[in-house]
């Protein structure tokens, strides 16, 4: 059975998925990799899920204010001898819920043309693509997207 904490970047289990992500991107991303690094860093971050399974940490993400009233999703990330069982989706749900009770009405996030899983998954969860923003405007291995609270 799954259980969700509300956490930030000092914890230790989430910390642990995200080094567990930035290998799987070292590799996805290749020379692009220190550009996408310098744009993910984790020490500040306030919203964090990790989502357990008898008491393993499988899954995690995270919202950082990108505007008001716009969270930006960061972080998204699930073992891959877990994944295909919706532990994505219900982290992704814990976050959007998470942004609905602090009043965002919009959550924006990035992802890569290298990592087909994630973009399945937000095209499955009702995101939107959307031109590039901030930083990722002119990137063309990124892609973005945007859902609206309801």
């Amino acid at each position: 059975m799954f259980h969700i904490i509300r956490t930030n970047s000092d914890n230790p289990h989430f910390r642990q998925l995200v080094s567990e992500l930035d290998k799987d991107l070292a590799i996805r991303d290749g020379d692009e990799h220190a550009f996408y690094a310098a744009l993910n860093t984790v020490d500040t971050i306030k919203h964090a899920i990790v989502l357990y399974e008898d008491a393993l940490p499988v899954g995690c993400g995270a919202l950082r204010e990108y505007e008001p009233g716009i969270m930006e999703v960061k972080r998204m990330y699930v073992l891959p001898e877990k994944r295909g069982r919706g532990i994505a989706s219900a982290v992704l749900t814990a976050l959007e819920d998470w942004a609905k009770e602090l009043q965002y009405k919009k959550c924006i996030l990035e992802t890569g043309k290298k990592q087909p899983e994630a973009i399945s998954l937000y095209h499955k969860n009702n995101y939107t693509v959307i031109p590039n923003y901030g930083k990722y405007a002119g990137i063309d291995n990124s892609v973005c997207f945007e859902k609206v609270l309801d």
